[in-house]
């Protein structure tokens, strides 16, 4: 729900919360599969945003009930992941926000492109979810009501 600190000079939310509002569910969604900024240090591995895509479809205003979706769409198993995302306004279940970002698995020492540990593997690609989500899949979506 965007508070007043949210709003910008047009009285509407600005582009730059609903950007956190993604991090902080994405992060969310890799805890609840298991996998923790303290897994990332441990295994000196990391998931790096290597590029963001944000389509703004409509505003949202002052205290708009919204819920934030997230499910991971692809992966080549090795390097590379997917991310989207979906922000619904709940009253009348417009789409406010649809975005994307591409994934890349990263040493945190170095910063260096590298290989998905294991534990990545099995957490992150049990999750994809393709196009024709099935109830099992739709159960993997992870969403908050903001």
């Amino acid at each position: 729900m965007p508070q007043a600190a949210d709003i910008d000079g047009l009285n509407h939310t600005n582009n730059a919360v609903y950007v956190q509002w993604c991090e902080k569910i994405g992060w969310a969604h890799s805890e609840a599969l298991g996998l923790g900024l303290a897994d990332y240090q441990r295994l000196d591995r990391a998931m790096a945003i290597r590029r963001g895509e944000y389509d703004y479809l409509l505003p949202t205003i002052l205290n708009d009930e919204l819920t934030l979706g997230t499910w991971l769409t692809a992966s080549d198993g090795k390097l590379t992941m997917e991310r989207r995302f979906q922000l619904i306004r709940n009253r009348d279940q417009a789409t406010i926000l649809r975005g994307r970002w591409e994934l890349v698995c990263i040493e945190r020492s170095s910063g260096r492109a590298r290989r998905m540990p294991p534990d990545f593997s099995q957490a992150y690609l049990a999750a994809i979810v393709r196009p024709a989500l099935t109830e099992a899949e739709t159960n993997s979506l992870h969403a908050s009501n903001l």
